[in-house]
């Protein structure tokens, strides 16, 4: 079967939400979207490549508000509702018999009433799967004593609408409170204990009166919301904070674009929350280049990658500029000559180094740039893109104000670093700096409250 697939769960009223999707046409459709989840659907979504088309409604709930009108906000999907359940903002009534287009796949709309009079049960094209909403759950099924709920119209439904599917049609509940996940026709037939077997509609009406269970605890506020398909006053807040282009993802997290942060750098407080050991190693570097060339920590784009020379020098071995026994001192001295390849390596490893620099200078606003470590050795080489793509990633009035220093490499210092911060204001990171020579030259400015 190709078809894109995932069950999705609201804790909170242990509800199932589906996302089905076709891989060829991207399309997708949301079955009993959650109110308080759109954020994760949708991301979701986003992550999977996937363009929601429609959202689909079993029923009006009554434990949890739909995310039907959300998700219409976000991405222009229809609203699909039995016209049974008597909503508004419906786009597509549904009735019994109704087909629903997924590319290369149809979902059969079943009417299931019983549970509510607007039940509906959605049965993949080829028999494989069906989601029953709350009318059949595993090993039991929906209430039938409010929303014109009716337990001999239930039997029936169970009977004549999900009982016939093949035996092997695994059935996907609307909810389970035990957490189990799915079941299948041949299973309720034999093992449910309240329409399974040989029981009669007799035993089933009976056995439904007598339940004697509590209202559900939104009941009041989910039916009302329900019977809107959603469209109440906080569905307009819903998808999170809206004072920055937040992107939200599937793993619970906001994330910003460095770039925004850095144009509105004035308006922000920035607030460094990482523990003193995050500040080395694999968390403290800063990314900045995907296609960079791979760093020590296995990743690419760090920030001490575009000085450290054994990585330059990898790179000019690839080109066929130095060859496979060169060092650092074969790549600085083809430079030296004039090679322009030699001369672009270095060029491109400072703009990058300078990039990134900006990029921490707009949003931290330093009194000075340090360059150290043993890549300013190349320095003559490196100067001239990394001053260049300082000063042009560098708004004006903080351009003005930083000086850049270097601090040359000699055979007594060890650093793997490549440039510091010295800032203006205090902000403590609790890092210590690469080298004792960073440290050192540090010392000299009077103002320095902290090293990045």
């Amino acid at each position: 079967m190709n078809l894109v697939f995932r069950q999705l769960q609201d804790q909170k009223s242990s509800t199932y939400t589906y996302l089905l999707g076709d891989p060829v046409t991207k399309e997708a459709i949301l079955i009993d979207p959650v109110f308080e989840q759109a954020r994760r659907d949708l991301a979701l979504l986003r992550e999977l490549g996937l363009s929601l088309r429609y959202t689909l409604d079993t029923h009006v709930h009554a434990d949890h508000i739909t995310a039907a009108a959300i998700c219409k906000k976000s991405t222009g999907s229809r609203i699909a509702l039995s016209a049974a359940a008597g909503a508004e903002n419906v786009d597509v009534p549904l009735a019994h018999g109704d087909r629903i287009e997924l590319g290369a796949h149809r979902l059969e709309v079943r009417s299931t009433p019983g549970h509510t009079n607007g039940c509906t049960t959605f049965v993949l094209d080829d028999g494989r799967m069906a989601f029953t909403g709350d009318a059949l759950l595993i090993r039991g099924c929906g209430r039938t004593d409010f929303q014109q709920g009716s337990a001999h119209a239930l039997y029936r439904s169970i009977k004549e609408q999900i009982f016939t599917l093949p035996e092997d049609c695994l059935l996907y509940p609307a909810h389970d409170y035990r957490g189990l996940t799915a079941t299948s026709v041949a299973e309720e037939k034999a093992f449910n204990p309240r329409i399974g077997g040989a029981r009669s509609e007799g035993d089933f009406v009976g056995y439904m009166r007598n339940l004697n269970l509590p209202h559900p605890k939104q009941m009041d506020a989910a039916v009302p919301a329900n019977l809107k398909c959603g469209f109440i006053e906080a569905a307009e807040t819903a998808l999170g904070p809206s004072w920055a282009p937040l992107r939200y993802m599937c793993s619970g997290i906001d994330e910003i674009d460095p770039g925004w942060v850095a144009e509105h750098a004035r308006e922000l407080q920035i607030v460094d929350v990482r523990e003193p050991h995050e500040y080395v190693g694999e968390l403290g570097h800063i990314p900045v280049d995907p296609q960079g060339p791979a760093c020590h920590c296995g990743k690419r784009g760090c920030l001490e990658t575009f000085v450290n020379d054994a990585a330059l020098v990898s790179q000019a071995q690839r080109a066929g500029v130095v060859g496979p026994d060169a060092g650092p001192a074969d790549l600085r001295a083809a430079a030296d000559r004039g090679d322009n390849r030699a001369r672009e390596i270095y060029h491109a490893a400072g703009t990058r180094l300078g990039t990134v620099i900006a990029g921490l200078a707009a949003v931290l606003d330093p009194e000075a740039v340090l360059v150290s470590g043993e890549g300013t050795l190349a320095w003559p080489h490196l100067a001239e893109g990394f001053v260049t793509a300082l000063n042009a990633g560098l708004l004006p009035p903080i351009a003005n104000g930083i000086s850049v220093h270097v601090d040359p490499w000699d055979d007594t210092k060890w650093a793997l670093g490549a440039a510091a911060l010295v800032l203006r204001a205090p902000f403590t990171l609790d890092a210590e700096p690469h080298s004792d020579s960073v440290r050192a030259r540090l010392g000299a400015f009077a103002s320095a409250e902290a090293v990045l």
